[in-house]
C-alpha cells in the first residue's frame, strides 16, 4: 500500500509564490524565498516541486545541500550545485567569466590550476562569481538554484547568499533556501532579507485537520469519504499537522497491518492506531529497521553515527561487513524509504530524513554511541591517510563523540588551518576556537600555543579583536606553567600584530616588549624576524621625525632573518614594506625591493604575494617615469589568478593617472565602474577611493560644484568619516580646482591644508602636491626660494614624473629671477618635455610660469599664453582662458575674439543683456570679494570691474552690491 502522497497539500499560497518568482526569473528579474519551518513540515518537498516546475519550463535548475558537515566544508552546497552543472554538460564557457572562472576554482576543482587559493577571495567576490555564472546558465530562460539545510551553514556560504540576496534583482535567477527556524545566522539573514525586501520568508505551519485527511487520501491513494473517522482522529492528534509524521504514521500502520481495504474500496481499521510523536517516528523507523534484520540494523545505526550523509567505504570498514551484506542493506533500506543514494558522490547514502538518523541513534546509550563513533573515526583514518577534505572534520566530529578531546581538538586545528590557507576565515576562527577549547586542558602545552597563536592571526585577518585581553590571559596562563619561552613570546608577537591592526598601539607595543624581553639578545632568526617586522610596522606608524629611517632598519633585519629562517611570508612582508619605505629616497632601490619580494614570493608558490609585489614595482616605475607597461602586466596576472580585489585597487591607479594625463572620459569610465563593482563586492576602502579620484576628476575639469559633492559621498562612505589620503583630496584636488578658477588664495590655502594633514599622519603616496605643486605655488609667491628647491629636488619624490614638472617649473622661475636667462628658458624646455604626458598640467603650467618669466625677461611668455588659452578654451575651463586673455593684453598682444563667449553666460542672464565679461564678474561676485581682487583674477583695471559691477546692478536691478551678490549666489547655484 502506498504512504507517500504524490502531490503536496495544503500549500497552495506558498506554491503560487513560487510558481511567480519562476516565471519572474524567465523574464530576467531575480528573487528569492526562505521556506522555514521544523523538520518534516514539507520544506524539501516545496522545493523539490519548484525543481520540476522550472525544469518543466525550460529553465536551469541546481540544487545544493549543506549537509551534516556543513559547518565544517566552506562553500558546500555551492559546490554541489555547480558540478552538476558540469556532469550535465551545461556548464557555459568558463571564458565568458573572465577573471571569475579563477575565482570559482575555490568551488570548482576543475577549474582550478593551482592559484585558486592564493587569491584569498573574499566571500563577496566568490559572491560576485556565482552570480555572474548564474546569470550565464539562465541567460534567456532563467535559472533555479536550490539551497537545503541552510541552518547548517558556514559563515563563508552565509557571506555569498547575503551577496545574491542583495544583488538578484536585475538577474534571471530564483534563489530557493530551506532552514529550520533554529536561531542561527541563516535564520537572521532571513528575517533581515524579509524586511528590506530582498527575499520572501515563507514559515511553514503544520497542516489544518481537513489537510491531514487529505494528505492521508492522497498518500493510501483514496477517496477522502473512504477514510475511517477514527484514522482521522488519529492522524491529527498524533502528527501535530506535521507532513512526514502523517506518512510515517500510516507507515506504520500499513506495515502493521491496521488498515484494511474492504471490497467497496473503503478503509478499516484494526485493533485501533495507537501511536505517540515523537516516538511515532522512531516506533515506525523501528519497525522497518527491525524486518531488516539485527546486522542490517546495526549497519543502519552505526551510519547514523557518522551523519544524516554516510560513505559505504567507512561503514563497510567500521562493521567489517562483506560487500553483499552492505549491498543488500542497503536495496532493503531504498525499498524501506529509509535511506538513498547521495547524488553528489556515488559512494555517499544519504537518510531520506534527518528525523530518519535521530530515530535511529534514540536507543543507543552515551557509552554505545561513542564506541561506534570511535569505530568509525578510526576506520576512516585507515582509508583516508592525512584526512583530506571533509575527512579531517568529520573524523574531528566523530572523536569528540567518541569522548577522545585531545584527538578532536588537534583535528579541529587541522582543519582550521587548511581553512584559513583556503580563506575561508571565518569558518577557520569557529574551527580554530573550538581547538582551542577542547585543547584547554592539554597536557601538551606547545599544542595549545600553536592553536591559539593560528587563532590570533585568523582573528586578525577577520578584524575581530575583543577577545584579545582573553587570549592574553591564556597565553599568560601556559608561560605559569612552563611552556618554552621562544613559544610564548612568538604568542605575544601574534597579540602585537592583533593590537597594532586594531589600532591599538600602546598594547602592541606593550606585547612587543615582553616578546623581546623573553627572547633576549641570543634569539634564532625564526624567532627575531616577526619580532622586527612588527616593529619596523608600530615604528611607521608613530609620528617621531626618525621613525622611518628606524622602520627601515628594522625591516631590513626583518628580511634578512626571515630569508635566513625560510620565512618567506614574513620575507615578502619585510621587502614590501622595504620598498614603500625607500619611494621618497630612491625610487631604484625601491623598485630593488619590491622585485626582490616578488622573486621570493615566486621561489615559494605564493601566486598572490608576486602579484601584489609586480603591482608595486609597476607603481613605482609609474611613478618615475609615467609608463603604464609594467602596472598593466601586473593587472593581467592579478586577473589571470581571480585577484579581484587587487585588481581594483590597480584600477584606482589608473583611474587617477588618467585624470592626470587628462583622459577624462576614460577616468570617468573606469572610476564609475570600479564603484559601482566595489561597492556591490562590500569592498567599502576601495569605493571610497574610487570616489575620490572621481572627485579629484571633477576637481582637474574646474567643476567645483560637483567634485564637493562627490567628496561628501567618499567622507559617508569611508570608515573613519574622512575620504581617502586627504593630502591627496585637498593637495591633487581642490587645489588644482581653485587654480582653474584662478583664485591663487584659495588653492594656497588648499594646499597649505594638504601639507598639515601630512605632517599630522605622513603619507607614503607622492603625488599630494608637497614634492612638486607646493614649491611652485610657493616660488610663485615668493616664499620659497633656492633652499626650498634644493630639499625637494634631493628627494625621490621630487624626481617623480608628475612632481619633476612642477619643480623643474620652479627650477626655471628661479633661474629667472637670478638673471640666468638662457638657463631658465632651457629649463623650461625641459618641463615642458616632462609634463607632455599631463596636458592639462603643462598648460596650466604656462599659465603660471608667463608672468615671472615676462617680468624677469626670458621665456616666451606670449607663445604660452597662446597656447595655454587655446587649451583651457577647448576644455571649457573659462577663468583661465580669460586670464590667458587678460594677461597677453597687458604683454600688448593680440588677442583674437572668442565668438562663442556668450554661450557661457546662462539663457536668463543673456535675456538681461549680460555679456561675457559681466558673467566672469558676477561669478566672482559669489566669493564676496573686492573689485582689486576680482580685477587680479580677470587681469582687467579696478576701474573697470566698477563698471562692470554698476552695469550688472542696473541689469539685474539690484539696489546695491550686497544685494547684487545675493542674487549671483542665487542664479549661479540654481
Amino acid at each position: 500500500m502506498q504512504t507517500r502522497s504524490p502531490r503536496v497539500v495544503g500549500r497552495n499560497s506558498e506554491i503560487d509564490q513560487l510558481l511567480q518568482l519562476l516565471a519572474t526569473a524567465r523574464a530576467g528579474y531575480g528573487g528569492a524565498v526562505f521556506l522555514v519551518g521544523e523538520p518534516g513540515i514539507g520544506k524539501s518537498r516545496l522545493a523539490a516541486l519548484a525543481t520540476a516546475r522550472a525544469l518543466d519550463d525550460g529553465m536551469a535548475a541546481l540544487r545544493g545541500r549543506v549537509g551534516a558537515l556543513g559547518t565544517m566544508v566552506a562553500f558546500r552546497p555551492f559546490t554541489e550545485a555547480l558540478l552538476a552543472l558540469i556532469r550535465r554538460g551545461e556548464m557555459p564557457d568558463p571564458e565568458s567569466l573572465g577573471p571569475y572562472r579563477q575565482v570559482l576554482g575555490r568551488l570548482i576543482p576543475e577549474w582550478d590550476d593551482g592559484t585558486a587559493h592564493d587569491t584569498t577571495a573574499s566571500p563577496v567576490v566568490l559572491g560576485e562569481a556565482v552570480l555572474r555564472l548564474l546569470s550565464l546558465v539562465g541567460r534567456d530562460r532563467g535559472c533555479l538554484l536550490v539551497l537545503e539545510d541552510l541552518h547548517d551553514a558556514d559563515p563563508e556560504t552565509m557571506a555569498v547568499v547575503e551577496y545574491l540576496l542583495d544583488n538578484l534583482e536585475d538577474q534571471p535567477i530564483t534563489l530557493v533556501a530551506t532552514m529550520r527556524p533554529d536561531q542561527c545566522p541563516a535564520t537572521e539573514l532571513a528575517r533581515i532579507a524579509a524586511q528590506r525586501g530582498s527575499a520572501i520568508l515563507l514559515g511553514l505551519q503544520p497542516l489544518r485537520p481537513a489537510e491531514v485527511i487529505e494528505l492521508a487520501a492522497a498518500c493510501l491513494e483514496v477517496p477522502v469519504d473512504s477514510l475511517p473517522q477514527e484514522l482521522c482522529e488519529r492522524l491529527w492528534q498524533d502528527s501535530a499537522g506535521v507532513p512526514f509524521i502523517v506518512e510515517e504514521l500510516l507507515q506504520e500502520a500499513s506495515r502493521a497491518g491496521q488498515l484494511l481495504a474492504k471490497p467497496d474500496g473503503s478503509l478499516q481499521m484494526i485493533d485501533g492506531l495507537r501511536t505517540n510523536v515523537p516516538a511515532a517516528v522512531v516506533r515506525s523507523i523501528t519497525s522497518r529497521t527491525d524486518q531488516l534484520g539485527s546486522e542490517s540494523r546495526d549497519i543502519l545505526v552505526l551510519a547514523a553515527v557518522i551523519g544524516h550523509r554516510f560513505p559505504l567505504s567507512v561503514v563497510r570498514k567500521a562493521t567489517g561487513t562483506d560487500e553483499r551484506l552492505l549491498l543488500a542493506t542497503l536495496r532493503a533500506g531504498v525499498a524501506a524509504q529509509l535511506v538513498g543514494p547521495d547524488e553528489p558522490v556515488p559512494d555517499w547514502y544519504a537518510f531520506c530524513h534527518p528525523l530518519t538518523a535521530d530515530a535511529l541513534l534514540a536507543g543507543l546509550t552515551p557509552t554505545e554511541r561513542a564506541g561506534l563513533a570511535r569505530r568509525c573515526a578510526d576506520a576512516i583514518e585507515e582509508l583516508h591517510p592525512g584526512l583530506p577534505g571533509e575527512w579531517s572534520p568529520m573524523v574531528a566530529e566523530l572523536a569528540e563523540t567518541g569522548g577522545d578531546l585531545s584527538r578532536a581538538g588537534q583535528l579541529f586545528a587541522q582543519t582550521g588551518r587548511r581553512s584559513f590557507e583556503e580563506g575561508s576565515t571565518s569558518s577557520a576562527i569557529k574551527l580554530l576556537e573550538r581547538a582551542n577549547i577542547l585543547l584547554a586542558m592539554d597536557a601538551d602545552l606547545e599544542r595549545r600555543a600553536e592553536v591559539l597563536s593560528l587563532l590570533l592571526v585568523a582573528l586578525r585577518a577577520a578584524g575581530q579583536f575583543d577577545d584579545l585581553a582573553l587570549h592574553s590571559a591564556a597565553a599568560d596562563d601556559m608561560a605559569d606553567r612552563n611552556l618554552d619561552h621562544r613559544k610564548v613570546a612568538g604568542l605575544h608577537v601574534q597579540l602585537a600584530f592583533a593590537e597594532h591592526a586594531a589600532g591599538r598601539q600602546a598594547a602592541a607595543g606593550t606585547h612587543l616588549a615582553v616578546a623581546r624581553s623573553l627572547l633576549g639578545n641570543a634569539a634564532d632568526p625564526v624567532d627575531t624576524a616577526p619580532v622586527d617586522l612588527l616593529a619596523a610596522n608600530l615604528e611607521v606608524a608613530r609620528t617621531n621625525p626618525g621613525r622611518l629611517r628606524t622602520a627601515t632598519e628594522l625591516a631590513t633585519r626583518a628580511a634578512a632573518a626571515a630569508e635566513q629562517a625560510d620565512l618567506p611570508e614574513v620575507a615578502c612582508e619585510a621587502l614590501q614594506l622595504l620598498g614603500l619605505l625607500a619611494r621618497e629616497r630612491d625610487l631604484d632601490e625601491s623598485i630593488a625591493y619590491f622585485r626582490r619580494a616578488r622573486q621570493v614570493a615566486e621561489n615559494h608558490g605564493m601566486a598572490l604575494q608576486r602579484v601584489l609585489a609586480h603591482v608595486y614595482e609597476g607603481a613605482n616605475i609609474c611613478l618615475a617615469t609615467g609608463s603604464l607597461v609594467e602596472l598593466e602586466r601586473a593587472r593581467q596576472q592579478g586577473l589571470r589568478i581571480g585577484a579581484i580585489a587587487l585588481v581594483y585597487e590597480v584600477n584606482c591607479i589608473l583611474t587617477l593617472q588618467a585624470v592626470m594625463r587628462a583622459e577624462y572620459t576614460l577616468a570617468a569610465t573606469i572610476a564609475d565602474e570600479g564603484f559601482q563593482v566595489t561597492r556591490r563586492l562590500q569592498l567599502n576602502g576601495t569605493a571610497t577611493v574610487f570616489l575620490a579620484y572621481k572627485a579629484i576628476l571633477e576637481a582637474h575639469r574646474g567643476l567645483r560644484n560637483a567634485m564637493e559633492q562627490t567628496f561628501d559621498e567618499a567622507t559617508s562612505l569611508a570608515r573613519d568619516n574622512t575620504p581617502y589620503e586627504l593630502p591627496v583630496t585637498y593637495g591633487l584636488g581642490r587645489a588644482f580646482c581653485a587654480l582653474l578658477e584662478e583664485n591663487r588664495e584659495l588653492a594656497e590655502g588648499d594646499m597649505a591644508q594638504a601639507l598639515a594633514y601630512d605632517a599630522q599622519n605622513p603619507t607614503m603616496f607622492h603625488t599630494s602636491g608637497k614634492n612638486g605643486l607646493s614649491l611652485l605655488l610657493g616660488v610663485l609667491a615668493g616664499r620659497n626660494s633656492w633652499p626650498h628647491f634644493e630639499v625637494i629636488s634631493a628627494t625621490a619624490a621630487g624626481g617623480m614624473r608628475w612632481n619633476k614638472q612642477f619643480v623643474q617649473m620652479a627650477h626655471a622661475i628661479l633661474l629667472g629671477r637670478d638673471g640666468q636667462r638662457d638657463a631658465a628658458n632651457a629649463k623650461m624646455i625641459e618641463a615642458m618635455e616632462t609634463s607632455s604626458l599631463y596636458p592639462m598640467a603643462r598648460h596650466l603650467g604656462m599659465r603660471l610660469v608667463a608672468e615671472p618669466a615676462h617680468a624677469d625677461g626670458w621665456g616666451d611668455p606670449i607663445s604660452w599664453l597662446r597656447q595655454a588659452e587655446e587649451y583651457f578654451h577647448g576644455a571649457n575651463v573659462q577663468p583661465v582662458s580669460s586670464a590667458c586673455r587678460g594677461l597677453l593684453r597687458q604683454l600688448g598682444a593680440t588677442v583674437s575674439q572668442r565668438r562663442t563667449g556668450s554661450d557661457q553666460v546662462p539663457a536668463d542672464l543673456r535675456r538681461l543683456g549680460i555679456t561675457t565679461r559681466e558673467y566672469e564678474v558676477c561669478r566672482l561676485l559669489v566669493d564676496r570679494i573686492g573689485n582689486k581682487s576680482i580685477a587680479s583674477r580677470l587681469h582687467i583695471s579696478p576701474r573697470t570691474v566698477e563698471k562692470h559691477v554698476a552695469s550688472l546692478m542696473t541689469k539685474t536691478q539690484q539696489p546695491d552690491r550686497e544685494a547684487l551678490s545675493s542674487f549671483a549666489r542665487t542664479v549661479l547655484q540654481d
